[in-house]
């Protein structure tokens, strides 16, 4: 089990190359107030002084320090070339690559110049962390992370949110499921008040994966022992509590070597503490971090390998959906083009390999516009909208000009029913411009891997939509105009022979039948001509007094009075005394009264109404036939005139105006932000690759 934690500082490797969080990796994170002895801790389990000192705040970026046993015989961290063969122990920085640090004073130097570059020279921190290697024949095989000690006050140059920081900065760490937290506190200060272990609770609140150093042993009131605290009685921590000493500041000026440090504290825990000395003290917190690490990544390992596993398909896609480095930028500026013309025609057949699920696009939606849209439409429009009998009276009469018509005229049939059939053109129209909106919209629907094409290069997209846009917008009059033929064809030839309208003409003969039943007179617009004298008459003074009654404006005696002769007119009475009575006393007979130019306040006669009838029966059924071929042909032309063909001529159109030798540079200037985030993917998978080849070397024999 102990090839496990070389496996992880060697994952750690592969994921601070590409600076990725996202594979959250086993590790032990020392967590403290400032000053309490984190540094010394970790110094002492190095058993060398390589770690910035002083007073105030010392560690002002996380130091992610790999420990790896290296005895004289290992061969595959030693090397001549390196000159590692004979040394006991020597540091290698992340960022510096190869170089050898053979001089621990020289590795300190490094971290301080390093934390200066990044977090300034004062004492402000940085988030960003320092990778370090150390290779030594008296470590056991740990990864520590050592993090800023929290802080309340600002000093310094450091902003007045320092405190929360750096507490967000250890959070990020320590909230790592697959971390453990080792809780730096001291002993001559309450452990109830200890700032590390209520952060720890905060992300590990049952304590399973907590450990707490008690440093500082040797600090404590006279009287006073740390007993209660080290067998968990104060507050007890699941993973342990374990005491040790630290050099004091006097120690580290005077140069005490860390290896005289370790036999001090040995004696101090003998003396002071004889009962707890075995399960205290530096070598056996060192010795118990390296079982907890190796058990932590034994149980953190399967689900490790399958996150990379997972996270490998995933940027695999991620960078196939960004495409390959362009070699022959003509040879892609054309594929691209066919590309986009295939995914646009495939979107109007519905033949595209991603079908929409949310709402009609394409094809379907064209479909929509005529069968449901524009049909529901014409079936709305009634035949006689607009019309009143009074409208079609005063055509039947104008058609007829200065003479009395003995049947209905067929120019006023002709006249109304083409008022109608233009009212057919607007939806029409109305239809084409539709269709050419949803044309131009499937340009954003046209499937995600040409979409993806678009995003990666910006310019080309726009020339394309360009493109598409003017191949609709020239297209677009010459289909207006033929839907507006197909009406003008409508109304350029009334086709009373039409074998569905025959069939209504045939009736009218059985519908004026029907009016002479009802009535003895003879059926026109204003009445046959009667056969003998005294029915002719009659007529003619029922004109005249309609005429009277209609024309001649009176106040309303009068018109009571001319009612009363009206009604008596017929009624066995001598007309022309009616007649001359109803004339004579109003007005002159010399002076004619002005002719209307609507007669809508009076009630039409049977005649009329009859007449009305025919021609209202006619019109609808005429108005049927044509409102069915619209709705038949508008279709069929918007298809043939618009969308057949631009589906047929997209790609000509696309490669006369984009493919050419000086455009291809130009059309093909990728999006930075898509090239940066491809390198980046393509990094991520390598080091995935790596991640997931070093996981598989692991046997099942190295797990316990």
């Amino acid at each position: 089990m102990e090839a496990l934690i070389p496996v992880i500082n060697k994952l750690q490797d592969v994921f601070n190359t590409v600076g990725s969080d996202s594979i959250q990796l086993p590790q032990i994170v020392v967590l403290g107030s400032q000053s309490s002895g984190k540094s010394s801790v970790i110094e002492s389990l190095v058993g060398k002084s390589f770690l910035p000192r002083g007073t105030g705040i010392v560690t002002r970026r996380p130091l992610i320090l790999q420990l790896v046993y290296c005895p004289k015989e290992d061969r595959d961290h030693r090397s001549a070339i390196d000159g590692t063969l004979e040394l006991d122990d020597w540091g290698v920085f992340l960022h510096t690559k190869n170089k050898i640090y053979k001089d621990f004073e020289e590795v300190r130097k490094e971290i301080e110049d390093e934390t200066d570059k990044k977090a300034g020279a004062n004492k402000g921190v940085c988030p960003e962390p320092i990778n370090l290697k150390i290779y030594s024949t008296k470590v056991v095989n740990l990864t520590l992370v050592d993090l800023p000690g929290i802080t309340k006050v600002p000093v310094g140059d450091q902003p007045e949110d320092i405190e929360q920081q750096i507490k967000d900065l250890v959070i990020k760490y320590i909230a790592n499921p697959n971390s453990i937290i080792l809780a730096v506190v001291t002993a001559n200060t309450d452990m109830a008040t200890s700032e590390s272990l209520k952060i720890a609770k905060e992300v590990d609140p049952d304590g399973r994966r907590t450990l707490a150093v008690v440093t500082k042993l040797d600090l404590m009131d006279a009287g006073t022992d740390a007993i209660d605290i080290l067998c968990g009685r104060v507050i007890p921590v699941k993973l342990g509590i374990i005491g040790v000493v630290n050099r004091s500041q006097q120690d580290i000026l005077n140069n005490k070597n860390i290896k005289d440090s370790l036999k001090d504290e040995a004696t101090f825990l003998q003396t002071k503490y004889p009962t707890l000395a075995t399960r205290n003290g530096t070598p056996y917190l060192a010795k118990t971090l390296n079982r907890l690490l190796m058990h932590h990544i034994r149980d953190c390992l399967p689900d490790l390998k399958t996150r990379v596993n997972l996270m490998m398909s995933q940027f695999h896609s991620l960078l196939s959906s960004y495409g390959e480095d362009i070699s022959d930028k003509s040879k892609t500026l054309l594929q691209i083009i066919t590309k986009f013309a295939s995914a646009y025609c495939s979107t109007i057949e519905g033949t595209a390999r991603n079908i929409e699920t949310t709402e009609l696009c394409g094809g379907a939606r064209i479909c929509y516009i005529f069968h449901e849209t524009f049909g529901k439409t014409l079936d709305s429009i009634h035949p006689l909208a607009g019309l009143t009998k009074m409208d079609i009276l005063t055509a039947i009469r104008n058609a007829n000009g200065p003479r009395p018509a003995l049947f209905v005229p067929e120019v006023s049939f002709e006249l109304l029913v083409k008022r109608q059939i233009r009212r057919l053109e607007e939806p029409s129209l109305r239809c084409v411009e539709l269709i050419h909106e949803e044309m131009q919209r499937i340009i954003q629907h046209c499937g995600s891997e040409v979409q993806q094409e678009m995003l990666r290069f910006p310019k080309l997209y726009e020339k394309i939509v360009d493109v598409v846009t003017q191949l609709l917008r020239r297209r677009l009059p010459t289909t207006n105009t033929m839907v507006e033929n197909l009406v003008a064809i409508e109304l350029a030839y009334i086709n009373t022979k039409h074998p569905d309208f025959y069939k209504e003409i045939a009736m009218v003969p059985t519908m004026i039948k029907s009016g002479d039943s009802r009535s003895s007179k003879p059926k026109s617009m204003l009445g046959k001509f009667p056969t003998d004298e005294s029915s002719s008459r009659l007529v003619n003074d029922k004109d005249a007094t309609r005429w009277v009654n209609n024309l001649i404006p009176m106040n309303d005696i009068e018109n009571k009075e001319l009612h009363n002769h009206v009604n008596n007119i017929g009624e066995n009475k001598s007309p022309e005394v009616d007649v001359k009575n109803v004339l004579s006393p109003v007005k002159p007979v010399n002076l004619l009264p002005q002719v209307p130019s609507s007669s809508n306040f009076r009630k039409l006669s049977e005649n009329e109404e009859h007449d009305c009838e025919i021609i209202e029966r006619l019109i609808k059924s005429y108005f049927y036939i044509v409102r069915k071929s619209i709705q038949d042909t508008v279709p069929k032309a918007v298809m043939h005139f618009l969308v057949n063909y631009v589906k047929d001529n997209l790609q000509s159109e696309l490669v006369t105006h984009l493919y050419k030798a000086d455009n291809a540079d130009m059309l093909l200037d990728e999006s930075e932000h898509i090239a940066q985030r491809r390198r980046e993917a393509a990094d991520m998978l390598k080091a995935l690759q790596r991640a997931a080849h070093i996981i598989s070397e692991i046997r099942e024999t190295h797990m316990w």
